[in-house]
């Protein structure tokens, strides 16, 4: 039985999904409030900075995974208008109910599908565009769903992923003070669950950084590859092209 890293403890890969389900779930409802909390809003300022790297126009499909409360979908059917379409897709049922629901609440009917970022249940060279916003360090195995984004992709499509990353290093210590102190409270305050935002701060430093993830991303196939920080490398968005 092959392992795996949830947060900082070595668990079983079986394991992982299971507890990340665990977190999502706990937090679904207090998932936005949060975010807006431990960005001070600027997460809203990176997702659309992301959906404008992406560059899809009227008529595209979109495929946003683990797109969870549907920040990027709401971007995305603007750009791709009533000619267009984007699929809300994301593991959890919890979290894929937040943003079908907001969505719904606003008017707007969009397809959604739960299922697995690293088995997407659609064709070969069907979207224009795959994005995943702040999932992909939740995924076990981030090769193979980097992988699937590249197989759905059409040929001259972009995958966009929006995620933490290698903070510079002059901020390292506030960072890790906020991350590891200020957060985990803020957690316990407003969700009432310290420990999943213990973990969200964990996942962030196992996940790779910039450039780590850039060959990652040319393994699975991506050309032309680049990544433009943010926020002092707080976060960073990468975008790579199907030839």
């Amino acid at each position: 039985m092959a392992n795996t890293h949830f947060g900082f403890q070595t668990v079983a890969e079986e394991e992982k999904a299971k507890r990340v389900a665990g977190v999502f779930t706990s937090v679904a409802s207090k998932y936005d409030i949060m975010n807006d909390l431990m960005s001070a809003g600027l997460h809203r300022i990176w997702k659309r900075f992301a959906v404008g790297l992406a560059n899809v126009h009227e008529g595209n499909r979109v495929l946003d995974v683990a797109g969870g409360s549907a920040d990027l979908s709401r971007l995305f059917l603007k750009k791709v208008g009533s000619s267009g379409q984007v699929v809300l897709t994301d593991i959890n049922n919890a979290m894929l109910r937040v943003g079908r629901d907001r969505l719904l609440d606003e008017g707007i009917a969009t397809p959604t599908t739960q299922c697995d970022a690293e088995h997407l249940p659609f064709p070969d060279n069907y979207f224009d565009c795959v994005s995943i916003a702040f999932g992909l360090r939740n995924v076990t195995h981030k090769e193979a769903a980097l992988r699937e984004m590249h197989r759905v992709l059409k040929p001259g499509g972009r995958v966009i992923v929006l995620e933490f990353s290698k903070v510079a290093k002059p901020l390292e210590k506030a960072y890790d003070l906020y991350s590891f102190k200020l957060l985990p409270k803020m957690g316990e305050l407003i969700a009432g669950d310290a420990e999943s935002y213990r973990y969200l701060a964990e996942s962030i430093r196992m996940h790779p950084g910039q450039e780590e993830l850039k060959q990652m991303m040319v393994d699975a196939g991506l050309a032309r590859v680049e990544y433009f920080k943010m926020t002092g490398g707080v976060v960073a968005v990468h975008r790579g092209y199907k030839l």
